[in-house]
């Protein structure tokens, strides 16, 4: 698997990216502190997408094997309104993540024409992997290097593996919805 730049887990730089690749300045990414009523009572509200930074780990890696083993023998399938992709290149968690967030609230967000509602409209009627391998060809990363190059984070500007992982948490019809890269669906 290819590497890319790692995403530093960072509004300011996440919300420059989306701004870049066409989300209306009216959607912001923050910082959750904590998950106590008053820690939560400061986050904006509507929230539309929750992004789970965390550490990658052997208990994690068993864990994903076995949910990727309940999913083959279930035959599960995400809804065909929910849009999930896989991960194709190391290191692209965080765009996947942010990928995520706003594809699957098209309804909800002011998207202008740019690089993520083109690849969106490409990518819709695509399987996971499909998306995927859009994506790494796509001008995503590219956008994001430019970001990075002007960054706020020593460090973050080199291509080399990390061992953290971005999750996205989607609300919809009904539904809780984990959506990761490294899993098919679940």
């Amino acid at each position: 698997m290819a590497v890319a730049l790692p995403m530093e887990s960072n509004p300011d730089t996440m919300n420059k990216y989306l701004e870049k690749l066409g989300v209306s300045e009216k959607w912001r990414m923050v910082d959750v502190i904590g998950l106590e009523e008053e820690a939560l009572s400061w986050v904006p509200r509507p929230v539309l997408a929750i992004i789970l930074l965390f550490p990658l780990s052997d208990a994690y890696e068993k864990h994903r094997r076995d949910q990727e083993n309940e999913i083959q023998v279930k035959g599960l399938e995400p809804p065909k309104d929910v849009f999930h992709l896989k991960q194709v290149l190391s290191n692209v968690c965080g765009i996947i993540a942010l990928v995520h967030s706003v594809a699957n609230n098209v309804p909800h967000i002011e998207l202008n024409d740019g690089l993520l509602k083109t690849y969106i409209d490409e990518a819709k009627n695509l399987d996971a992997t499909a998306k995927g391998a859009l994506l790494e060809n796509s001008a995503f990363l590219n956008a994001y290097r430019e970001i990075v190059r002007t960054g706020s984070e020593p460090g973050t500007e080199g291509e080399e593996a990390v061992n953290n992982h971005f999750v996205t948490f989607i609300h919809k019809d009904g539904h809780l919805f984990e959506l990761d890269g490294r899993k098919a669906f679940l």
